[in-house]
């Protein structure tokens, strides 16, 4: 959900961000915003729905599912994850690779559940830091590396190993070539 009067940037702008990125996060404005033309506007930028102030709950409730349902997201318990000897179990947060329970912090957890959900495709940078640490992660961007270095410490400790580097551009969750 986002307002579309948001302090530091509008929610226009986050939305354009998201599908700048590839990233196809369902959006919902939510706003006080109630012109037809900021209406079309969301919509147009590849917002899924448009929902002004004041609003019932249940209509909210109804809309949100109804954007979920049209993404694929089920209502039931999220399916693990899986990759090769990999699983992460999003319900319980247990991560396992060749059936050996691997403890990872809050984190290294995001950062893992991301690629693996994007498993086989190329993430650069800035996708890996805008989901793990946030839109408005003002720190040094080395942190990935860091990481990385770790996941790779407890996940690839095992052959074949997972997690690979595409040199200046970013990340990949694959087999080896």
């Amino acid at each position: 959900m986002l307002d579309v009067m948001l302090p530091d940037i509008d929610g226009f702008a986050v939305c354009e961000r998201l599908r700048g990125s590839g990233q196809g996060v369902p959006t919902l404005f939510l706003t006080a915003r109630d012109a037809t033309e900021d209406k079309v506007h969301g919509l147009t930028l590849g917002g899924d729905d448009y929902v002004t102030k004041p609003f019932m709950i249940s209509e909210l409730i109804a809309r949100v599912r109804a954007i979920l349902r049209r993404a694929g997201v089920a209502d039931g318990a999220p399916e693990p994850l899986r990759f090769a000897d990999l699983e992460l179990d999003p319900e319980t947060r247990e991560v396992r690779r060749t059936g050996r329970h691997i403890d990872l912090t809050a984190t290294e957890y995001r950062l893992l559940h991301y690629l693996l959900a994007n498993a086989r495709k190329v993430l650069i940078r800035a996708q890996l830091l805008d989901h793990v640490w946030g839109h408005d992660f003002g720190g040094d961007a080395r942190v990935l590396e860091t990481y990385i270095s770790y996941l790779r410490r407890k996940i690839d400790d095992v052959p074949p190993p997972l997690i690979h580097t595409v040199r200046g551009v970013g990340y990949v969750l694959r087999l080896p070539r």
